[in-house]
């Protein structure tokens, strides 16, 4: 029993800071975009800052440590308030600023891996009884989870980011239709995530769409 707990508390303490770092750079590059383009309403609410606790949803970083524990890593933190009346061009900015989280989250994975390398390059990733070692894995979970989160939210349902993108390459009329969906968009997410654990014959579109194109990333960028 002590050993499980000592094994419970370290997988804790490795994913953490992995996840926390994925939520709040995701979040503040939503932020940083908007205010690039014309909106400051998240900089004026404190959303423009890489501090974890200003972006953390208890229930969704709850959700993420839960999902990550089983290999997928999927949830949420608090959506950055974001005016698009205020966008220098909202039909084409809000695509910036949907994309900027997804793009981050990827830029994130790709820097992770580098450093990976360097450890795998420098002989420091063998011994586990060594800290770097650790960090290793830490650098691994930073890579997953940031693959995970970023192919999550681009799937084109709202409130995920890529119904962002979506609104902003369709017609006016079609978008504001589109995003009649928001009313149903998290019941929907939520159905999609876990009714194929407790419905084997659901299809697992999580799985196809979203952890099966982030383990190939994975198997691309890690050197292991």
């Amino acid at each position: 029993m002590t050993s499980y707990l000592i094994g419970l508390g370290i997988k804790i303490l490795l994913l953490a800071p992995p996840i926390l770092l994925a939520l709040t750079v995701h979040e503040a590059s939503h932020a940083l975009v908007a205010w690039i383009r014309g909106d400051d309403t998240a900089r004026r609410q404190g959303r423009l800052t890489l501090n974890p606790i200003k972006h953390l949803d208890v229930a969704g970083t709850l959700v993420f440590f839960i999902t990550a524990w089983v290999g997928s890593g999927i949830g949420w933190a608090k959506p950055v308030p974001v005016d698009y009346r205020n966008l220098k061009n909202p039909l084409r900015d809000i695509i910036w600023v949907s994309a900027a989280g997804p793009v981050a989250n990827l830029a994130t994975a790709c820097l992770l891996a580098l450093a990976l390398h360097g450890l795998v390059a420098g002989g420091l990733f063998r011994e586990p009884s060594l800290p770097v070692y650790y960090l290793g894995q830490m650098f691994i979970l930073g890579v997953q989870v940031n693959l995970v989160l970023a192919m999550f939210n681009l799937l084109p349902l709202p409130p995920l980011d890529g119904s962002g993108i979506v609104t902003g390459l369709l017609p006016l009329r079609l978008a504001m239709r589109y995003q009649e969906l928001k009313r149903y968009g998290f019941a929907l997410l939520l159905a999609l995530i876990f009714l194929p654990r407790v419905v084997p014959a659901f299809p697992d579109l999580i799985g196809l769409l979203v952890v099966w194109p982030a383990r190939e990333l994975m198997d691309l960028l890690l050197p292991l």
